[in-house]
């Protein structure tokens, strides 16, 4: 038995249909195409607990070009898990970024590329990966950009964020209005000034979206004065 195998041996075609419309897979939807076996996320992490320690790298690649999302989701976990657990981080870098067409939801995304991205940037201090993503006309690279902040801001640093938050103020899509209001968020938490001061400047020519998920933890009447542009 192997990761995938006992996956597949979980399939819920209710729970499949369920997803399936929850993550919006019909036609000219962000997720369109996607297959879903119906595994809940507990379980689906629970297996890459089990088996990351002995995949290999062939074994993820596998994985990661699969139809299921959720197969596609534990490589993505196995791959935090080794990221995080080995000394195997610049392998793991290079797996994440030729993967990226298969990283096609936000969910995907939003479980790894802090973990991976994020932290992988806090190691070398090197934005050029971030940047890359960034500059991609590609939907979840661009997300990938964003969410890979989270662990960035954890720190206290938050040029990177400041500097995408703007980028993205024109962006069309409102998976990346919201993934920046969500980020500026968490920078809020950690330094309510810090994002006074960008919406101050910025507040003006935000999506709507990013705006509102920015201020989500802002007293009241903070959030009346930004929201009245």
């Amino acid at each position: 038995m192997n990761a995938k195998e006992e996956l597949l041996k979980l399939k819920d075609e209710n729970q499949a249909k369920h997803l399936s419309r929850f993550f919006k897979t019909a036609k000219g939807e962000y997720g369109e195409g996607d297959k879903f076996l119906g595994i809940k996320v507990p379980v689906t992490r629970n297996i890459a607990k089990t088996y990351y320690k002995t995949i290999s790298f062939d074994e993820l690649q596998d994985m990661l070009d699969n139809k299921y999302h959720e197969i596609r989701l534990c490589a993505l976990l196995m791959m935090v898990l080794i990221f995080e657990k080995t000394d195997k981080k610049d392998d793991i870098i290079g797996l994440y970024l030729k993967n990226v067409k298969n990283i096609n939801n936000w969910d995907l995304v939003d479980l790894t590329a802090h973990h991976i991205i994020g932290k992988y940037y806090l190691i070398n201090k090197d934005p050029s990966i971030i940047k890359n993503l960034a500059n991609s006309n590609h939907l979840w690279s661009n997300r990938i950009a964003i969410v890979s902040q989270w662990s960035i801001i954890k720190t206290g640093e938050f040029k990177l964020l400041i500097e995408l938050a703007q980028k993205f103020s024109d962006h069309k899509h409102d998976l990346i209005h919201k993934a920046v209001g969500w980020m500026l968020r968490e920078m809020g938490k950690i330094d309510i000034e810090s994002l006074y001061e960008f919406l101050d400047k910025n507040y003006k020519k935000m999506p709507r979206t990013a705006l509102r998920y920015s201020l989500e933890r802002v007293p009241k009447d903070k959030k009346e004065y930004y929201m009245k542009k």
